[in-house]
């Protein structure tokens, strides 16, 4: 790899003349840096990024670190963070896995963003005892180099417990995301609240881990214990699609004997059919704040914790229970209507 020694030696000059040459310093004549330019050019030279991080003390990089790359959710939040670093001359990049954290205290980032709950908190901690500055989204810590820009989660999962109540549900399924998730058990928190206050609410809690699979297997549960119209309401939409997908496969027809409602409202929930009512917010503005308060914190500004705020997504894979619903029969048995 060709070195600032190499350029040096070919022009014939010192490596700090050659130094303020490449960063563009009025140290040195216009004549010599043209030549020190050229002979840069002509030797294929790269600069040693860490070397001028290092010096500078800045990467203008920010991280954002996921648990994996698979959720529906992270593009328009990538698009809103990368927006934003575009407009105040930062560069983005997408990290996940246990090798990758070591990207901030090596300062190769100027900052964090955190959306993986396998990042420990403790570890998070460390790191902004050191200094370092960071974001979360999927967590509660109270320090100086740490902001929080969380999703109003039980807001979200209330209002979505509180419509199927006022559909006239009494029995609500509950599919849960993976344990040790943020947004999991903060909306079942809002949902065992909603079922505390409703004593005639009967709620099951079934496991399910945010992915697909996960509303499928829900399914298969839920078919072979039906007896009579219920409601589901999973923690997010992948999972409602999978649970869709699966019942559609049985007897039981969503919006009529199985309610359906999600969380995230993902773009495929307005496709299939019927069309899932979910949770909304904007994911683009979640990441573009998050992005946005990063940046204030490396530049030592003042900030607050934010909140996400949610709305309701009608749809129809919620009807409310009905008259025809409970002729229906146990799992094998079908009732037909004429």
């Amino acid at each position: 790899m060709v070195s600032i020694k190499d350029i040096a030696k070919k022009a014939g000059v010192s490596i700090s003349t050659v130094s303020y040459a490449l960063n563009g310093s009025n140290k040195v004549t216009g004549e010599t840096s043209s030549k020190i330019l050229a002979i840069a050019k002509e030797l294929n030279y790269v600069p040693n990024a860490a070397a001028r991080t290092l010096k500078k003390r800045e990467s203008r990089i920010l991280g954002v670190f996921l648990t994996d790359f698979s959720g529906d959710v992270y593009g328009d939040m990538l698009s809103g963070m990368k927006a934003v670093c575009n407009t105040q001359g930062y560069d983005l990049i997408v990290c996940s896995g246990k090798q990758s954290h070591r990207m901030l205290p090596e300062r190769m980032i100027d900052g964090a963003i955190i959306l993986d709950h396998t990042f420990a908190s403790e570890e998070l901690m460390q790191y902004a005892d050191r200094g370092h500055k960071i974001v979360v989204l999927d967590r509660e810590l109270e320090h100086a180099n740490i902001n929080q820009v969380l999703l109003d989660n039980k807001a979200g999962a209330t209002l979505a417990m509180e419509y199927l109540i006022e559909k006239g549900h009494t029995k609500i399924y509950v599919v849960t995301g993976p344990e040790g998730s943020f947004d999991s058990v903060q909306r079942l928190k809002a949902v065992r609240q909603v079922a505390e206050r409703e004593a005639d609410v009967e709620w099951i809690e079934i496991v399910g881990d945010f992915e697909k699979s996960g509303g499928e297997r829900a399914a298969d549960q839920i078919v072979q214990t039906y007896t009579e119209p219920a409601a589901v309401f999973c923690l997010n939409d992948e999972m409602a699609i999978g649970l869709c997908d699966r019942l559609a496969e049985s007897e039981l027809e969503v919006g009529r004997q199985i309610d359906v409602i999600g969380f995230d409202h993902i773009e495929l929930s307005n496709y299939i059919q019927p069309r899932l009512a979910s949770i909304d917010y904007s994911k683009r503005k979640w990441g573009a704040l998050a992005a946005e308060q990063l940046i204030k914190i490396i530049a030592g500004e003042p900030v607050d914790h934010e909140r996400i705020y949610v709305t309701l997504v009608e749809g129809e894979s919620v009807t409310g229970p009905t008259e025809v619903d409970s002729l229906l029969s146990m799992p094998g048995e079908r009732a037909v209507i004429y």
